[in-house]
């Protein structure tokens, strides 16, 4: 390649200081580019002023790009997000795109591909003796669906919004030129989860690498729109200005249903992904501590993932018959309509949309405090909270809904007010376009 794009600048400085070497010459592109990151704010700045007047009167729908770094749609609570934010907008009049890796022709795609990963391992040979396979990869996809992008017209869009750092740190280089209002939402704080759940070494290049882009995700950001409030610190570590972060929480469309009022066995639940964070091991341990009433219960676990096998051998082992893998299911309403207890013993979360799920069924609800969840499930009102990875606890609250049925209706009842007062698809879309609409009058300031 003539002109190398990657790996950004920023990132090759952050790696250059954990290396200990000095700062060398990259490419002209990228000096160009890295120069052009210190205009933006001042540019933006400018435009706001000269445009200002001129969007106050201008009432019109907005034209939005939503655009994820993860393939669309898929199976998950962002897609599931992604969905509701195109619908809910759409219904009131706006114009909206999703644009997503998997768009892309894939023949082009791999002709990139033989291109850039050489390019890029010799860059990183040269430069540190040394490359991993996990920032090759990254910085493979990220150059990729970069140069996919510039087929894209931005500058026909009021308003972009990114929801992961890989795409605000894409969109963010466009818009040095283009200084529209970018919103990026986290989903998760990227770096944090991967280095505590040991995906990412500590003090790592890796974790240097994407801290880095983390942070820049951040800086290019005109404003944070965050799920709950417990990414505030976590993103003020990394940079981000409080008074540039507004909490909207999840909503969504729920089609209840009513529930089915039936006698014999306490039906519990759990909609999860199989995979390590979500604590089924913990509701699996805490179960084996109450069989006293196992007779009593009937466990439906509804996902799919790579613990599947791990955790189906763990119910043989501890003799829970009671317990059936459903795999992944298309009909979550008519299962949470006949759950008396939803249980998520979810060890690292945010705010996980089977929670607001099973708020709006009317399911009662167990849970842990991890992320924003106590922002929407408060103790003894409209659920249960324990501390996760504590089975203990976890099996005494169990046991207490399990025989307690007036308890579980009360809470299931709270649940179920705050979520169609709060949770709903109607109540998220209206603070987003709030957002919106003030970010494309003031150009950039709230």
């Amino acid at each position: 390649m003539k002109e190398l794009y990657f790996p950004y600048p920023y990132v090759v400085s952050a790696l250059d200081n954990y290396y200990g070497i000095k700062a060398k010459t990259i490419t002209t592109k990228l000096k160009d580019s890295d120069k052009g990151s210190k205009r933006r704010k001042k540019d933006r700045k400018k435009k706001s002023k000269s445009e200002k007047t001129k969007r106050k009167t201008d009432n019109k729908k907005l034209s939005i790009l939503i655009a994820t770094f993860w393939d669309y749609p898929h199976t998950g609570g962002l897609s599931n997000y992604i969905t509701s934010m195109r619908d809910g907008l759409r219904a009131l009049g706006h114009k909206v795109d999703i644009i997503s890796p998997n768009q892309f022709s894939q023949s082009k795609v791999e002709k990139l591909r033989e291109v850039v990963v050489p390019e890029l391992k010799n860059f990183f040979q040269n430069r540190y003796g040394t490359y991993t396979s996990k920032i090759i990869q990254s910085c493979r996809l990220l150059y990729i669906y970069e140069q996919m992008m510039k087929t894209i017209k931005l500058e026909k869009y009021d308003i972009l919004h990114a929801q992961d750092l890989f795409t605000a740190n894409i969109l963010g280089r466009f818009n040095e030129h283009l200084n529209k209002p970018l919103l990026f939402t986290p989903h998760g704080m990227f770096t944090l989860s991967r280095v505590k759940f040991n995906r990412i070494e500590k003090g790592s290049e890796e974790e240097v690498y994407y801290k880095e882009i983390e942070k820049k995700a951040i800086d290019y950001a005109t404003h944070l729109v965050i799920l709950s409030d417990s990414f505030r610190d976590p993103l003020r570590s990394l940079g981000a200005n409080p008074a540039k972060m507004t909490t909207i929480n999840t909503g969504i469309d729920f089609k209840s249903m009513a529930r089915v009022e039936k006698k014999g066995k306490v039906v519990i639940s759990c909609i999860a992904r199989l995979g390590p964070r979500k604590g089924h091991s913990d509701l699996f341990n805490a179960l084996s501590r109450i069989k006293t009433v196992s007779h009593d219960i009937e466990v439906q676990i509804v996902g799919d993932g790579e613990m599947r096998e791990t955790l189906e051998a763990q119910v043989q082992s501890l003799r829970l018959s009671n317990v059936r893998f459903l795999g992944k299911r298309d009909d979550i309403p008519a299962i949470l309509s006949k759950t008396d207890i939803f249980v998520l013993p979810t060890i690292n979360d945010n705010l996980p949309i089977s929670i607001i799920e099973a708020m709006h069924s009317g399911s009662a609800i167990l849970t842990t405090d991890c992320g924003g969840i106590t922002e929407i499930i408060h103790h003894n009102d409209t659920g249960i909270i324990v501390q996760p990875g504590n089975v203990s606890q976890l099996a005494n609250h169990l046991k207490h809904l399990i025989t307690n049925e007036p308890l579980r209706r009360k809470l299931g009842s709270n649940a179920s007010l705050y979520a169609r007062k709060h949770l709903t698809r109607e109540a998220m879309i209206g603070k987003i376009v709030e957002t919106y609409q003030s970010l494309f009058v003031s150009g950039g300031e709230i």
